[in-house]
């Protein structure tokens, strides 16, 4: 048991361990956490696995470089080597499609799978993914206070405060502070400080990574046609809220939902709107 939030396991997928959490039956749903120092599948989701239980075969990775999963990731093409992940942890647990919800890194992760393997994704959930233009304006403040997590100093408490409660939610005063002591536990990980997992591209290859990892430069973008939500909060300082009308308008299938007084964290800000939105957008008909 993990947290009381369902079971825990670790898997091979090709050459790496990925630990992830299973709760509920039904259709297969995986939830896909962000890229913040400490994060991990059940803290970034610690509102949403319960109640999406009820109704969904609810799994819940530690994506590659965080959590129990193991720690390194392809620096050269990170969002497709995420999504190479996912669908092989799929395959793994013989599972042929499932809906996806991602947030942030794991909305990058959750697209990108859209794209290279489109009949592993049923249903497709993405809040304030990642990969949206992000690469070509100068990173946003709360991005910058991400990307600069591991650089100087190194991680400390006062960094991950200040990340957590002025950047990553619209009301830091909701935060508990025992939830940033677990991130900041987890975010001294040595394998994670000694490689952190999301870094800005540098080396001769980072301008052909940076390609990469903006979805709005892939012709593929287009041609994803799954049923697709669009969850944005209006105030996000990590991923600009501009990037939710740029997919609306390129993917044919997909709704845009813009909440109002919420910052990155939709799913854990606004849990009982989040829980409410995807789980009638997932069961839709059509």
């Amino acid at each position: 048991m993990d947290k009381g939030v369902g079971t825990g396991r670790t898997i091979r997928v090709g050459q790496r361990e990925i630990f992830f959490v299973e709760a509920g039956s039904g259709p297969a749903l995986v939830l896909l956490h962000g890229g913040g120092p400490g994060a991990s599948g059940v803290s970034n989701y610690s509102r949403n696995i319960e109640e999406l239980a009820q109704r969904f075969r609810v799994i819940v990775p530690d994506m590659p470089g965080y959590g129990r999963s193991s720690k390194w990731v392809d620096r050269s093409d990170p969002f497709g080597d995420l999504a190479r992940a996912t669908g092989g942890l799929l395959d793994e647990l013989g599972i042929a499609a499932a809906h996806l919800i991602g947030n942030s890194y794991g909305g990058a992760a959750a697209l990108r799978l859209a794209m290279d393997r489109p009949d592993k994704v049923n249903r497709l959930i993405l809040m304030g993914p990642g990969g949206v233009g992000t690469t070509r304006a100068l990173p946003t403040p709360g991005l910058r206070e991400l990307l600069n997590y591991y650089t100087g100093s190194g991680p400390s408490r006062e960094k991950i405060v200040r990340f957590i409660r002025e950047y990553l939610v619209y009301d830091g005063s909701a935060v508990p502070d025992e939830l940033i002591e677990t991130r900041y536990q987890a975010s001294l990980d040595p394998e994670v400080v000694a490689n952190p997992p999301l870094r800005r591209p540098s080396g001769p290859l980072a301008l052909r990574t940076l390609w990469r990892m903006d979805f709005t430069r892939d012709r593929r973008l287009r041609a994803v046609t799954h049923p697709a939500l669009v969850i944005w909060g209006t105030d996000d300082k990590v991923n600009r809220p501009a990037g939710g009308r740029m997919l609306a308008g390129a993917m044919p299938n997909c709704d845009l939902y813009m909440a109002a007084n919420v910052g990155h964290w939709v799913q854990w800000e606004r849990a009982e709107l989040f829980n409410a939105l995807a789980t009638a957008f997932l069961e839709a008909k059509s």
